[in-house]
């Protein structure tokens, strides 16, 4: 390196696991866009390394796993992150979400090698978590206000919801979630390839919900929904898609059979062609209890397609007059908001579409949000934070399990 490049910044980024959701989503974004001539990253992994983190170490990112298993606390898990600490030196350790955050924290201060730690935090409820995560983020909150040096919120309702929970105010800073607009773009060809796979006339309309299955997503009000819809409208089809969204899933296929339509309803699982499932659906839904600042909703948008979504989380302030907001939990009025899409002529759904595209470009573009967290890691890494990394700790693609 030459004597007048500056020092690269090492980041580690701790996290629960690397399956497929928004905060691991967001990880992988980061690491794609961030600057390797001035930063360099390691991503560790509590459990197992899943496919995010098979797509992180497809950049050359080295990716570890702990070992630990999802609900059992495991003092050894603790004392393998305090090795890594140890060993690798880094300037900022990044943490994601309430687990990494609690176990971060503790193997930083195990270390003592005196690594900044940042903490993730990405939600903006805990009604529908277990009480294991519960606790836990119970018990950040006594600790918030001498372990973390900062505490990123990725919406503003979950630095409000924090802060009531006794979480240091004063630490905490909004950095949403980005989108890759180049990614997610409008393809006018989108829908007639779905058409096409799922066997369906050319002129079928789709409406799409994308999204684990778990209760904070409210599939069922989904699909109460959708059944009204498609009592009006019967061109339209109801497409879901994620983790655990499959036929085989006797809860979900009960609420399908118990609606008159059931063959309006496609559950296709876990897809890598989200930004296609996207882009061919004329609405695209949230129908979550609880959000925080839902990624496959500023994707829709970056796809062109409007959104209806309930007011929970920064929802609300994500899609503002480019979508329709709806309360939770209200099949009733989930049915009109999606309903009132329909209604526009399709003139309207363009403008709409080519409005909210235009806002995701302007507001949450994957490259801003990028440069915000740099930001925030040269305000971190200054003075007593400020580490070299040592010459055995590079960035490379070797991975796997930490001793």
């Amino acid at each position: 390196m030459s004597r007048t490049n500056k020092r690269m910044t090492r980041v580690a980024h701790l996290i629960t696991d690397l399956d497929t959701g928004g905060a691991e989503v967001m990880l992988c974004r980061l690491l794609e866009g961030v600057d390797r001539s001035r930063f360099t990253s390691d991503v560790v992994s509590m459990t197992g390394i899943g496919p995010v983190g098979r797509s992180i170490q497809a950049l050359g990112i080295r990716v570890w796993s702990l070992g630990m298993r999802r609900g059992v606390p495991n003092p050894s898990g603790l004392a393998r992150m305090a090795r890594y600490l140890s060993r690798y030196r880094p300037a900022i350790l990044q943490c994601w979400m309430y687990h990494s955050n609690l176990l971060g924290s503790l193997a930083a201060t195990l270390a003592g090698v005196g690594t900044a730690v940042v903490w993730g935090l990405h939600h903006s409820s805990l009604e529908s978590d277990k009480w294991l995560t519960r606790i836990t983020a119970r018990a950040c909150g006594l600790i918030s206000a001498w372990s973390p040096t900062r505490i990123v919120c990725c919406s503003d309702a979950t630095r409000r919801y924090h802060g009531e929970m006794g979480y240091c105010r004063g630490k905490s800073v909004v950095i949403e979630n980005g989108f890759d607009t180049d990614r997610y773009r409008p393809d006018p060809a989108a829908a007639g390839r779905l058409a096409k796979e799922l066997g369906l006339d050319h002129d079928v309309a789709f409406i799409a919900l994308v999204g684990r299955f778990h209760p904070q997503k409210d599939h069922r009000t989904f699909i109460d929904a959708a059944s009204c819809v498609i009592a009006q409208y019967r061109r339209v089809h109801a497409v879901l898609c994620g983790d655990g969204v499959v036929p085989e899933s006797r809860i979900l296929a009960s609420w399908v059979a118990g609606t008159p339509f059931g063959s309006h309803f496609h559950l296709l699982g876990r897809r890598d062609d989200v930004s296609d499932i996207l882009a061919a659906s004329i609405v695209v839904v949230s129908a979550a209890s609880g959000e925080a600042f839902p990624m496959v909703i500023g994707e829709a948008m970056s796809c062109g397609s409007p959104c209806v979504v309930t007011d929970v989380g920064d929802s609300a302030r994500l899609v503002a007059d480019t979508g329709v907001i709806v309360p939770p939990r209200n099949p009733e009025a989930l049915a009109t908001g999606i309903l009132k899409v329909l209604a526009m002529s399709e003139e309207e759904r363009t403008s709409r579409g080519r409005r909210a595209r235009e806002r995701i470009c302007q507001n949450f573009a994957i490259d801003h949000i990028v440069q915000r967290y740099q930001n925030l890691y040269d305000e971190v890494s200054k003075g007593e934070y400020m580490r070299r990394a040592p010459s055995c700790a590079r960035n490379g693609t070797d991975s796997g399990a930490l001793p």
